[in-house]
């Protein structure tokens, strides 16, 4: 097996903005595993707010560079046990590697990635797409430009009642909202019921991750479910999230990637959670290997790569809201440069 790192600098369409980011570049690793003319693609962005470089993640990676070139592997499953104790300080690292991993074993099965993992795509979630944080004008204009069944709509602000209301005015569409930790308890609870009248589904991580006391508050207040992102990053914070949510987010590159994601969706379903996977602006190869956990969510926020003006790759395309996987095994994406 031989381990190659792909780099790249993705440009954003809109300058990105968060609760607590904003950004025009994207830096991103995508890890390819080849084995003769068979070969498996995965990714991770770097991530300031996390520490993560492309710089410490190809490091990583090139600390555990012995055992994935001869490891004596033959899944991705037992890959990822056997590079864990390297990798487990640089999860992004780790995620790029299983993804990769997946994908390569899949193809050498012969299925699409869903089908190794006995899933089918009969019955699967739309996609929302991401509206950050800008003048109400730029928002609109955003929405406007991409029409979409389903946003998501960032939010922290001095005004995020106003933001959503003027939103609500130029669109039907379903509503998301996440504040990034932005908000307190007493907050959350009082623009819940207004949200929910402007067509609101969730609300997600309006809390800092540490407040413990103030998530059990809005859990047992709120009109609308609260869904965990920031609170829930790793297999061991599951469990940590029952009675503060409705449901988690899992980051594929910070847990670790689909492996670890598998079993956190496994847990959160057997203690009645929403499960939900959310995306990092990565490019088609992050965001097609998102798509083959579909059948296993309730919902699905994956449009990064419809952030960006120059995906090296192609995966699968998007048909307002609906994923369309391409005809090509394992996670389907290829890199085009």
């Amino acid at each position: 097996m031989q381990l190659i790192f792909h780099t790249f600098d993705l440009q954003l369409r809109h300058t990105f903005t968060i609760a607590h980011d904003s950004r025009d570049v994207q830096p991103t690793l995508i890890v390819e595993l080849r084995d003769g003319e068979l070969s498996g693609l995965g990714e991770a962005t770097s991530n300031p707010y996390y520490g993560i470089t492309i710089e410490n993640m190809i490091s990583s990676l090139e600390a555990a560079k012995e055992g994935i070139e001869t490891g004596a592997y033959q899944s991705a499953e037992e890959l990822w046990d056997l590079v864990h104790p390297a990798l487990k300080s640089n999860p992004f690292a780790q995620c790029a590697l299983d993804e990769a991993a997946h994908d390569f074993f899949s193809k050498k099965k012969k299925q699409k990635l869903y089908e190794s993992w006995g899933l089918d795509i009969d019955n699967i979630p739309l996609t929302n797409f991401t509206i950050g944080i800008d003048t109400v004008e730029t928002m609109v204009s955003k929405m406007k430009e991409l029409p979409w069944p389903i946003y998501k709509i960032k939010l922290g602000t001095n005004e995020d009642l106003r933001i959503v209301s003027e939103l609500r005015k130029h669109t039907d569409a379903v509503f998301r909202v996440d504040a990034n930790c932005a908000w307190t308890a007493g907050q959350t609870i009082a623009f819940a019921p207004e949200l929910k009248k402007l067509g609101v589904e969730f609300i997600e991580q309006p809390l800092a991750a540490n407040d413990i006391e103030g998530m059990k508050k809005v859990f047992a207040e709120s009109v609308l479910p609260v869904i965990a992102d920031e609170s829930c990053i790793v297999e061991s914070d599951v469990n940590s999230c029952i009675g503060l949510f409705h449901g988690i987010n899992i980051k594929l590159t910070k847990c670790g990637g689909p492996t670890a994601a598998k079993r956190m969706i496994t847990e959160a379903k057997s203690l009645g959670m929403k499960t939900m996977i959310g995306c990092m602006t990565e490019t088609s190869v992050g965001i097609s290997s998102i798509a083959h956990f579909l059948p296993l969510l309730d919902y699905v926020d994956m449009d990064g790569a419809l952030l960006i003006t120059n995906d090296p790759a192609s995966g699968v395309t998007f048909d307002y809201g609906k994923i369309i996987f391409p005809d090509r095994n394992g996670s389907g994406a290829v890199l085009n440069v």
